[in-house]
Order: structure tokens, then sequence, then C-alpha cells
């Protein structure tokens, strides 16, 4: 019987997936494989994209990255931005040229939108940011209030609506632009086109409390690393701390410490309290889009044997 972990797909081009919450371990796995089966990385973080953001994003070090080849980390200047459709279409290239080169390619990372998005073939709306409509649509939100402008998105789009809590604005604000701009809804727009390769997707996860003590332990190691540091020569470089690359969960945490004296121990408390919440939404988007994810538990998971999975299913494909 063929090992799947995704059903399978038009052609053998294989692509293994290793996804899974933050600090489960994703990266190392990764590692495992690529060296064992000659293969290359290819991150799906949407935050290890930037440079220079190295020690609050959990980047791979200098060593790893020697271990392996990996793609699509620390290629971004913190200033740009990166939409899903962009990363879409450059992963989508990526993942070809390992393919093309005989290699095996294996797309790791926690951000759900850019793993789905490549695994579901999301047909992503290519619409340019309109700053003037964005500005109008903010507005509303701080004028009338979040719900007031989800209001709006769900008289437009109501299925894309329900995906989307009212307190994202930037999501609801993205949505909106699509719509008004093209006319149509997101949820027409965002039809499904499956990419022509074999995944194998392995999922890695712990006992949340487990986890959520993990993460702390990380985010202490990342101060004792020079994460203030690491922010404080971002805003020496001129990096502004509103950028939306900023804003990522330790980073917005640490601007109030440097930039408005608020204490240390504090806004340390609320980044842990607030990795806890990512990881619970990482948890639920993945739930969400499993389609046949083989879970694995990283307190008893052997990494040996899963690379000699991973070797088994590549060898059925010939």
């Amino acid at each position: 019987m063929r090992l799947t972990g995704n059903k399978t797909l038009v052609g053998n081009k294989p692509l293994v997936v290793i996804l899974g919450a933050t600090a489960t371990g994703k990266t190392r796995l990764g590692i495992a494989i690529a060296q064992a089966l000659n293969g290359e990385i290819v991150g799906a973080d949407s935050r290890q994209v930037y440079q220079h953001m190295d020690i609050g994003t959990a980047k791979p070090t200098t060593a790893e990255r020697e271990a392996a080849v990996h793609h699509l980390v620390d290629y971004i200047d913190p200033k740009d931005h990166l939409s899903l459709a962009k990363y879409q279409q450059t992963a989508y290239a990526t993942i070809e040229a390992i393919q093309a080169r005989g290699k095996l390619p294996l797309l790791v990372g926690g951000t759900g939108q850019y793993v789905t998005a490549i695994v579901e073939g999301w047909s992503i709306p290519k619409v340019a940011p309109n700053l003037a409509l964005r500005e109008e649509l903010e507005a509303v939100a701080t004028e009338e209030g979040n719900l007031a402008l989800h209001g709006r998105l769900q008289a437009l789009d109501p299925l894309y609506a329900e995906k989307i809590h009212p307190n994202n604005v930037r999501r609801v604000v993205r949505a909106l632009e699509v719509c008004l701009t093209t006319g149509d809804t997101v949820t027409n727009l965002q039809q499904k086109q499956p990419p022509p390769y074999e995944i194998l997707t392995i999922g890695l996860h712990m006992d949340r409390e487990k986890l959520y003590a993990r993460a702390d332990h990380r985010l202490d190691m990342m101060i004792e690393a020079g994460f203030l540091e690491e922010v404080r020569g971002l805003l020496a470089m001129g990096y502004d701390r509103h950028l939306p690359a900023m804003s990522a969960v330790g980073y917005a945490e640490v601007l109030r410490h440097i930039c408005d004296d608020e204490p240390l121990e504090q806004v340390l408390t609320e980044a842990k309290h607030n990795t806890h919440d990512f990881i619970r939404k990482q948890e639920i988007w993945f739930r969400g889009h499993d389609h046949g994810i083989l879970w694995h538990n990283v307190d008893y998971a052997n990494s040996d044997t899963i690379v000699q999975m991973v070797k088994n299913w590549r060898e059925e494909l010939g």
C-alpha cells in the first residue's frame, strides 16, 4: 500500500511538507531529512523571510543553513511587503527548480496560509495594494469600530467574512480591497487547483502545556542571545517600529520596552501569553486544513524513524 500524507496528485514530482506550531522542532527534522535524502528546504514562515530579524524569528542559524540548503529565508527587506500571491509564486518556482535538479524539496514552516496556499493550490487574487483605499477603510475601523468594518465585508462576501475575526482589521481591509477593486468576491477568486506533486505531509505536535513551556524557555534564550540588541539595531538602521514586519510576536512587545520604557518583565510576560495564543491559532488552522497529515508527537517521535518513512515513500514513487 502506498503511504501518502495527502491524496495522490497528478504526476510523481515529490514534495515533503513539515508543519506544526512554533517551537515543535520543524527545522531540526527538516535538516535531518534533507541530509539523508538529498533534499533542500523551502521556508514557509512569514517572519523568517525578513533580513536582520534573526533571533526573534528563530530563523535557522548559519550552521543550520550550512547543514542543508534553505530557500525563502532571510531574503526580504523588513520595509518591503511580501504578498501571499508573491510568496506562492516564488515557492512554486523554487520547488520546481529543486525537483529539476533531482533533489527532494521540503516545505518547512508554521505559517498556515503559506503552507496551505502551496498544498491546496490557492488561486490568490493578484490585486496591487491601494494605499488610499486602505487608509479609508482603516479610518472606518477607527471611527466606527471593527464590527462596522467587518459588516461591510459581510455584505459583500459573507462566506469569506466568516473566516476572519472582526478584530483582524488587516485581513478585513485586504478582503474589502480585493472586493472593491475587482468587483468580485474573495470567495470566488480563491478557487483551488492543487499542484502536480505527490505530497507527503508530516505534522509535529506535543502536549500544549509542554509546548507553552518550551516556547517560554525559547523566548528567555532569545533574550540571552541578544534579542534586545537585535531590535535596537533594526531601529538604528532606520526601520520604523510600525512596519508590518515589526508587528511579529516578540518584536512588538520588546519595542514597547525599548521605545516606551515599559518594564522588560512585563512585556516578556505579555509576549509569552501572545505566543501561547499564536500557538493555539496555528493548531486550529492546521486542524481545519488536515487532508491527511501524518502527525507525530515530538515527545515520543524518533527522527530516524520519520526519515526512514520518508525514504520508503520516496522509493515507492520511483
